[in-house]
């Protein structure tokens, strides 16, 4: 047994540094955890001390028993120092909480996916009403009535303006963080139509920007006139990231059967698009034979490959997850330029070292943790996939069958690989599983793979000048075949399940596994697999009996086993977001047993409901929330309240001073009181946090 352990040991000589990038990840997502904001000096100091430890010690000679743990030290550490630098780098005004709407007058940048409320652009302000200039925002994402104004516009707004929201509730996603690092400082709601401005000269920048937006829109919406609004909608989707003419339905349809990572601009796209081109080209050089005897037909496939990733990057309008797998792609192509293998579990340390260097913020994020891990799960399948000898002679049906069959494993090998790898992120990010996702991908990939997105490629490239027709037709017939299987597999019994999230640690022990199985060679890979599991198997603490919301405009509250929201259509995108991170359904209240009117609701027994709200923006007067008092134990009031009545003593009341600085909350019964966790509990006070209400004082119940 000894000898064999030393052997499995010595058969990771060429895996160690893999770990790097592992240990880099990791001192990245130590800041984003933290409750306060460090300074940067003490990190890049010890950033530079440790790289200096773990130089000299390699510099002495030491066995890789000392060196090795003193460079994931030190790539832990300046994981620390590189999230630090880049929160200092992008780090712009957040606007504050309004009082009172406001005037915008600002230049659109882009259109964004549309919201609840309706369509949304992201602008650039030039000038709000009741803000200096170093107090305004770089970019907002402002919804607006009818349709969306087009890039390059100079519009004027009356509308509502907000920091970008806060977590849903404690411990889930976050919102303003994601918007911070994207220079999102604040979201804007139109209370009126969208007026023209007279604005000065944008700078040349913004100008580029605005016209390659308006290009990519201009793009897609001859593509949604070509094929119509439903299969145009996904189809520009695909192409240029604009998500304006999805509809719900089709929408609901794409995440139920797993198929919804097709629609956002992403490592399958680039892979489709890049790789068609690289074999394209690299066919049409071996086809040519004078051209074949003159330049190595690889590397210009790889270059052809490396232009088409960088077109479609810009295409797509670079978002994050594009942006990461441009980076991935292009180190392999590059690796072809320089004489290495493509596909390797190295090339892909270098990616993620590359990609977490330029956004370490990724490394919180679902998107960044599903691709990473899937595409390291793939790498690792070829490397662990058998050889299989060419046959000498065989009859060519033989080797058709052979070669079909080869790829219907394969084909199921990866979407299984892939699938077990990203489980535990989905369950954790988004509380569903698709339990037909695998079936679906099956279906779907060949459409994909071979018809979709290389027509789409073509149809895209030749569209401007009016010949991109025949192939937007042939992509339009693969996205009605792609939700006619997505729609199958979505109505079939018990296809989504919905998954309560687990303690946060957790998925970093998933990870953690997920990692050991594949970056390590050997048998010894699978002491990781209850590791990989663990999202699946942890025990869930109790869910919370109650929910308010950010600012106190909804409450839910547990009922054997299911969500019951007071204000049903009102706001429930929060509301949903926190049943479904508890596991539970999210059904609105019975309309008997409650007294609502146009301010408040109240349950009429202790069987109906444990809390009662205040939405309005004046504070109710005594005999008003007396009566709320009354009627529940746990009272939520937007307003500040200054004077509680005596039937308040014995109840909780949460008013707008614990909202404005507490966020949501969850409560939990502990005896005869209430145990609270507010979402600046989990949060913290980093630079993204949203600051209290200007019009907020400290007083307060």
């Amino acid at each position: 047994m000894r000898s064999w352990l030393v052997d499995q040991v010595a058969a990771q000589a060429s895996r160690w540094r893999l770990w790097g990038p592992v240990a880099f990840g990791g001192g990245c997502a130590v800041y984003f955890v933290l409750r306060f904001e460090p300074a940067f000096w003490p990190l890049g100091l010890a950033a530079v001390v440790a790289f200096g430890v773990w130089g000299a010690a390699k510099g002495a000679g030491r066995s890789r028993r000392v060196t090795w743990p003193l460079l994931m030290i030190a790539c832990l550490a300046a994981g620390l120092a590189a999230a630090k630098a880049r929160t200092v780098f992008v780090a712009a005004p957040i606007a504050p909480t309004l009082s009172e709407p406001t005037v915008i007058e600002a230049w659109v940048v882009d259109v964004d996916s549309p919201g609840q409320r309706g369509a949304r652009v992201v602008i650039a302000p030039v000038w709000i009403r009741g803000l200096s200039p170093d107090q305004t925002p770089v970019r907002l994402r402002a919804t607006v009535r009818g349709q969306p104004p087009r890039p390059g516009e100079a519009i004027r707004l009356f509308a509502i303006l907000n920091p970008p929201p806060a977590p849903a509730s404690p411990g889930a996603y976050d919102f303003g963080r994601n918007a911070f690092f994207q220079g999102m400082g604040g979201v804007a709601f139109a209370l009126g139509e969208t007026r023209a401005a007279d604005l000065p000269h944008a700078p040349w920048r913004l100008r580029l920007e605005m016209a390659v937006n308006g290009a990519r829109y201009g793009l897609a919406r001859r593509i949604v006139a070509r094929l119509g609004e439903r299969t145009g909608g996904i189809a520009a989707a695909m192409t240029t990231s604009h998500e304006t003419w999805i509809n719900q339905e089709d929408l609901d349809v794409m995440r139920d059967s797993g198929l919804a990572h097709i629609l956002s601009v992403s490592g399958l796209h680039m892979a489709i698009v890049g790789g068609f081109v690289f074999f394209g080209v690299r066919l049409g050089v071996a086809a040519w034979p004078w051209l074949a005897l003159r330049v190595p037909g690889k590397k210009v496939a790889a270059l052809a490959g490396l232009s088409a990733i960088a077109a479609y990057l810009v295409v797509s309008g670079a978002p994050p997850p594009a942006e990461r797998a441009a980076i991935t792609a292009s180190i392999a192509f590059l690796a072809i330029l320089l004489d290495r293998q493509a596909v390797t579990m190295h090339g892909l340390a270098v990616a993620a070292f590359v990609v977490l260097a330029l956004q370490p913020e990724a490394v919180v994020t679902p998107g960044f943790q599903m691709s990473f891990a899937a595409t390291a799960a793939l790498v690792a399948l070829v490397e662990a996939w058998p050889k299989r000898p060419r046959e000498i002679s065989a009859p060519w049906p033989i080797l058709a069958i052979q070669r079909f069959s080869g790829w219907i494993t394969a084909a199921v090998a990866a979407s299984v690989v892939a699938g077990l790898a990203t489980g535990p992120f989905a369950m954790q990010h988004f509380n569903r599983t698709a339990m037909y996702g695998l079936l679906a991908n099956l279906g779907t990939s060949p459409v994909a793979d071979f018809i979709l997105m290389p027509a789409l490629a073509l149809g895209a490239v030749l569209e401007p000048v009016g010949l991109g027709g025949p192939f937007l037709a042939v992509a339009g017939w693969g996205v009605d075949l792609m939700l006619a299987i997505g729609s199958w597999t979505a109505h079939l019994p018990g296809a989504v399940r919905t998954i309560p999230s687990a303690p946060d640690f957790v998925l970093l022990i998933a990870f953690v596994g997920v990692l050991f199985i594949c970056l390590w060679r050997g048998r010894l890979r699978w002491l990781g697999l209850p590791l990989a599991a663990a999202v699946l198997i942890w025990h869930r603490p109790p869910a919370p009996d109650l929910w308010i919301g950010d600012g106190g405009t909804n409450a839910a509250f547990s009922r054997q086993g299911e969500a019951v929201v007071v204000r049903p259509g009102v706001r429930e995108f929060a509301a949903d977001l926190w049943s479904r991170r508890r596991g539970m359904a999210l059904i609105g209240r019975d309309a008997d047993g409650w007294t609502c009117d146009r301010f408040s609701c109240r349950p009429q027994s202790a069987a109906a409901g444990p809390v009662a709200l205040w939405w309005g923006k004046r504070a109710p007067d005594s005999e008003r929330l007396a009566s709320l008092c009354q009627a529940a134990d746990v009272v939520g009031v937007r307003a500040v309240v200054t004077n509680l009545p005596a039937s308040c003593a014995d109840r909780l009341v949460l008013d707008g001073v614990d909202f404005a600085r507490g966020g949501a909350v969850e409560l939990w019964r502990d005896g005869e009181g209430w145990r609270a966790v507010r979402t600046t509990d989990v949060r913290g006070n980093r630079p993204w946090t949203r600051q209290p209400d200007p019009d907020v004082s400290d007083s307060g119940a």
